[in-house]
């Protein structure tokens, strides 16, 4: 394993920071690169990791990971492109940012990966989606692969796949969210305590969650097992479909996607 240089240490950056070093990456080994001095100076007390000037950092490392905003991503690559070995990988974590517009930046034959996380990351429980570039091996993809999964599952997809995961696994969180204030919100209007509804909404879903991924059965066989006929299950699913949530939680997620193409410029 060479030397991972994590450009911008925000939530996701440090997310993927104490990632590493629990997957048991040595920290000698691990550099991040803040603009803001007060925030590298937390981590690199905190993590024990160095914290150096883009530049620097992109000249030590193999494995450069690009976790800045896409607003930002165009002045990063201009300042570590010189500094990027033809040997070396490089991680896009930017919203939008394509394979293609990262390679174009950089000098000729670069390894470019792509990625989509998502928060759940955080928990050590996130979902993402890598897609290699045209210069990417095996072994580099691996790599991808390997920094990903130290903070949850990992999938390889199609380029051209990556705003439907945008719309599904990055956004999808905040959709489940949604979903969860609302029935919190109908447990008060029950006439429940807020903290008494909230603890029996958060089992819910971690309970359902948990018997997917167990039993590997289909979401309608499991969905069929609570709804007895005529009963109470019956009558929620009833009023869900008179009011088109199905087909609003598709509109919603395509709207996702389309907005997905239109900030990668595609």
């Amino acid at each position: 394993m060479g030397t991972v240089a994590i450009f911008g240490a925000g939530v996701m950056g440090e997310t993927l920071l104490s990632g590493l070093l629990r997957a048991g990456r040595d920290p000698e080994h691990l550099i991040i690169t803040e603009r803001r001095a007060d925030r590298a100076a937390e981590l690199t007390e905190k993590y024990g990791v160095r914290a150096l000037s883009n530049a620097e950092a992109a000249a030590l490392a193999d494995t450069h990971i690009l976790v800045v905003k896409p607003q930002d991503i165009r002045g990063l690559l201009a300042e570590i492109g010189p500094h990027v070995d033809a040997d070396n990988l490089v991680v896009c974590i930017a919203a939008g940012i394509t394979t293609g517009t990262v390679e174009a930046a950089l000098p000729q034959g670069r390894a470019v990966v792509r990625v989509m996380p998502n928060t759940p990351a955080l928990v050590d429980q996130g979902m993402a989606a890598v897609s290699p570039g045209a210069n990417v091996s095996p072994e580099q993809l691996e790599e991808a692969k390997g920094i990903l999964a130290a903070t949850g599952r990992v999938a390889e997809v199609p380029e051209y796949l990556q705003d439907a995961v945008t719309a599904i696994s990055g956004s999808g969180p905040a959709y489940i969210f949604y979903v969860v204030e609302a029935m919190i919100e109908a447990g008060v209007v029950l006439g429940m305590p807020r903290a008494m509804a909230t603890e029996l909404v958060v089992q819910t879903l971690f309970g359902a969650a948990t018997m997917m991924r167990e039993t590997g059965q289909h979401p309608t066989v499991l969905r069929e097992q609570v709804t007895s006929p005529g009963g109470t299950t019956a009558a929620a699913l009833r009023t869900l479909d008179d009011h088109k949530v199905r087909a609003a939680f598709i509109t919603a997620m395509e709207a996702a996607a389309k907005r997905s193409a239109e900030l990668s410029g595609a």
